[in-house]
């Protein structure tokens, strides 16, 4: 990326992240039946895990599922773009919120908050949407990007609008912010090679992080899980729920076992828009054969 283009870029994102939702929504639909040959890596890694997860569906009704979630990815991006740079103004309306008091009370009992979630295709969103209606600037976890020009630029978006934006592996400031009383969006739904247990989601084995109760414990912290779907009509629900019994207190993988089936049951109800592009499965259990 050249740095001189940026400013034109941004232009361009402001101008998006103001359109009307059906506008908005429509223009990406289009954008990705356009752009569909582009994505044909991202089309095999959706639908090795479309079929894995849903063995139930017959491959007329999976092939229309993998067109819905690679429509609802693409949409994802200008729903991104609308999370970094949309005016306040340009939110209204947007979202529906149940559970709000939970947070409202944890916070003003000077706890930090936990809000643990997933990777849907508009969780930055839901997460700003959250914020405005909550009064509360929510940190979140964020890849650095391996554009310099891209990431000063990413980093200065999601600063503007979210609160402490930390690294991937910083537990340290995780710890600092929760302690201070911050509220931090995170997830724990991606693969990893380390500090995980394998356990099922939605039938397949996933290497699923361990570590995220403990995390709460050293923290003296609140976990509240948080769950979100943008309906027919294109308005974002999102729920805010207390933490699963056992789940801070049992074993580490018991803890995983339970993140991931209730967040598989979730995604059952709302499939097309999870993040269905990621590598979900590619840490596998020893002597099995790659799934990619």
């Amino acid at each position: 990326m050249r740095c001189w283009a940026m400013p034109a870029l941004v232009f361009g994102a402001r101008l998006v992240a103001r359109m009307p939702q059906r506008a908005l929504l429509g223009t990406a639909s289009v954008l990705a039946t356009l752009i569909a040959p582009l994505l044909a890596r991202r089309r095999r890694i959706a639908a090795r895990n479309l079929q894995a997860c849903f063995p139930a569906l017959d491959a007329k009704a999976r092939g229309r599922l993998l067109r819905d979630n690679l429509r609802a990815t693409v949409q994802g991006a200008f729903e991104l773009v609308r999370a970094w740079y949309a005016p306040d103004a340009a939110l209204d309306g947007l979202a529906t919120i149940e559970g709000l008091p939970l947070l409202h009370e944890n916070l003003a009992a000077g706890q930090g908050v936990l809000l643990f979630t997933g990777h849907f295709t508009h969780t930055e969103l839901a997460v700003r949407l959250l914020s405005r209606a909550a009064g509360v600037r929510i940190g979140g976890i964020a890849r650095q990007n391996n554009d310099p020009c891209l990431e000063r630029e990413f980093d200065a978006a999601r600063r503007r609008v979210f609160g402490e934006v930390l690294g991937k592996k910083d537990v340290r400031g995780l710890l600092r912010e929760l302690r201070g009383g911050g509220v931090v969006a995170y997830s724990a739904d991606q693969d990893f090679n380390y500090q995980h247990a394998f356990v099922p989601f939605l039938g397949v084995p996933a290497a699923t992080l361990t570590t995220t109760p403990e995390l709460v414990r050293r923290s003296d912290a609140t976990m509240l899980v948080m769950f979100f779907h943008r309906d027919a009509g294109g308005i974002y629900r999102i729920v805010l729920r207390p933490a699963w019994p056992g789940w801070r207190d049992g074993a580490p993988a018991e803890a995983a076992a339970i993140y991931m089936r209730e967040l598989g049951t979730y995604v059952a109800q709302h499939p097309s828009q999870y993040l269905w592009v990621h590598r979900r499965f590619k840490t596998r259990p020893p002597n099995e054969p790659p799934f990619y």
